[in-house]
């Protein structure tokens, strides 16, 4: 589906939707449990919907009303099949719990998606005598996770070290996991541990050192919060201009994306900035939007797994803003932006089935001089998916050509 949006400014009041990141792990969380847990604020996005396939497979019972869930732990019959679709999210964390319960599983997926880094899995599966294949898109995974001493780069997607922790405290035994280097993306794993101390898991933990005892994850009821990666977007829309508010964010949450609040403080200085989103990835993409209308240079640094994302997000970004009138310089590891006066639009861009570039393109073209056309639009359901409705009810012109 392409969208043409017509510049004109928004207006009113947006509710994101729940955090992603917390609704995977409190199903997941939920899904491992004994008894019922009943999770409420749940948005039904695509990954969403692919780690519910996910947890039932392993046996999870799955009740949905409104958005709302009760789910049930349960035991899988045999060795589980999970259709990840697009979800990495799923995919990364399900794979040591497979293992952990059931003694492998096939997992598939999108080509985009099994096209992904997986070995630093697969070095631990060759360490552990886990047999693996990765063929025609389906991970076939035989063995079972023992406890004992695991040891991930500290520079890899912080979902390996999640997936771990999720897995190791099923296990019979003690199991300790250590970072080879300085941890990235740390907020992510907080809010793992969080989601698990809430179903009565608990992890003794250090600067690069997790020690996982054997525990039974217990059910519970919570309220997913609200996503601070999409509030990023809005507030970049409204940092353009945009007459928007935001609510219903929790100002202490420990989702680290909040940080996009004191980086738009620096971007209002008078000076050059220097951002560094080692810890904060995916904020890249309203970030850069933001500092591309202020009048100075904008550093983004530490950026480079954002090459590994659902497209190579780094190349996204700047050929999507340059298209509309920015001027944004790719490095290895991340982004130079020096501000323009204003955005010229009138070019059809490809969000590479990207939601977050998707979102960028559209509160982009809100201040625009001429109309841009977003190809590929209906990816915003990949987390998103109430995205353009409710930006048409702030009055954003958004029709499909």
């Amino acid at each position: 589906m392409d969208i043409k949006v017509t510049p004109g400014l928004l207006h009113g009041t947006v509710t994101p939707p729940s955090s992603k990141s917390q609704c995977h792990r409190e199903i997941i969380c939920a899904a491992l449990s004994r008894g019922e847990s009943r999770l409420r604020g749940i948005c039904f996005s695509d990954d969403i919907l692919a780690t519910l396939r996910g947890v039932s497979a392993l046996g999870a019972k799955i009740d949905r009303s409104g958005d709302e869930l009760i789910i049930s732990g349960g035991e899988a019959m045999g060795l589980p099949r999970i259709d990840c679709g697009e979800s990495a999210t799923t995919l990364r964390l399900l794979i040591p719990v497979t293992l952990a319960l059931c003694g492998g599983a096939e997992l598939s997926g999108a080509a985009s998606l099994m096209a992904r880094p997986l070995e630093p899995y697969f070095r631990i599966f060759r360490e552990n005598s886990i047999e693996y294949s990765l063929k025609n898109n389906i991970l076939s995974l035989r063995g079972r996770l023992t406890a004992g001493d695991y040891a991930l780069p500290g520079d890899v997607s912080s979902q390996f070290f999640s997936g771990l922790l999720l897995a190791l405290s099923l296990l019979d035994g003690e199991s300790r996991m250590c970072a080879e280097s300085p941890i990235q993306s740390r907020p992510y794993i907080d809010m793992t541990l969080d989601s698990m101390k809430r179903h009565g898991v608990g992890v003794t933990q250090g600067e690069k050192e997790f020690i996982i005892p054997s525990q039974h994850y217990a059910s519970c009821g919570c309220t997913v919060e609200r996503d601070w990666s999409h509030a990023a977007l809005w507030l970049a829309a409204r940092e353009l201009g945009n007459d928007i508010s935001i609510h219903g964010m929790n100002e202490n949450s420990v989702q680290g994306d909040r940080i996009f609040m004191e980086y738009l403080h620096a971007l209002r200085g008078g000076g050059d900035a220097a951002l560094d989103v080692s810890q904060c990835p995916d904020i890249v993409p309203p970030l850069a939007l933001a500092a591309a209308l202020r009048p100075r240079r904008c550093d983004i640094t530490h950026a480079a797994r954002l090459r590994y994302k659902e497209c190579d997000r780094l190349d996204a970004v700047s050929c999507v803003l340059n298209a509309l009138g920015a001027d944004v310089v790719q490095r290895e590891d991340g982004l130079i932006i020096n501000g323009v006066p204003r955005l010229c639009g009138g070019a059809a861009v490809d969000c590479r089935n990207d939601h977050r570039i998707a979102m960028m393109a559209a509160a982009a073209a809100t201040v625009c001089r001429e109309p841009v056309i977003i190809r590929g639009a209906e990816c915003v359901g990949k987390s998103y998916p109430d995205f353009w409705r409710v930006f048409r009810e702030l009055g954003g012109a958004a029709s499909a050509v």
